[in-house]
């Protein structure tokens, strides 16, 4: 498994975002096979530690998260490279509540 936050690390133009949008598909789908074999608690994260089990929450969460740090944060500031932020939105999506 790739380590996601290095590959956003590593986002930077279109080529970029595609690996890192390849291995985070990845991670998701690695993550339903784990819950199929051995279920987590159900309010929990899974295996993976991913927060949503739908792809409307996973959106919405991506959502919220986009929109609360629309002008950076004290621990993130702003992102100017559109690949970046968006890979920025996606990952975060993964855990953001």
């Amino acid at each position: 498994m790739k380590d996601l936050a290095k590959l956003e690390d590593e986002v930077h133009n279109e080529e970029t975002f595609i690996l890192f949008l390849e291995a985070l598909a990845a991670d998701r789908l690695d993550e339903e096979e784990h819950e199929k074999a051995s279920p987590t608690n159900p309010y929990g994260r899974g295996h993976n530690g991913w927060e949503h089990e739908t792809i409307g929450q996973y959106l919405d969460a991506s959502a919220a998260w986009a929109n609360s740090s629309i002008n950076g944060s004290p621990v993130l500031p702003k992102e100017v490279n559109p690949w970046k932020r968006m890979a920025q939105i996606l990952h975060a999506g993964k855990i953001y509540e």
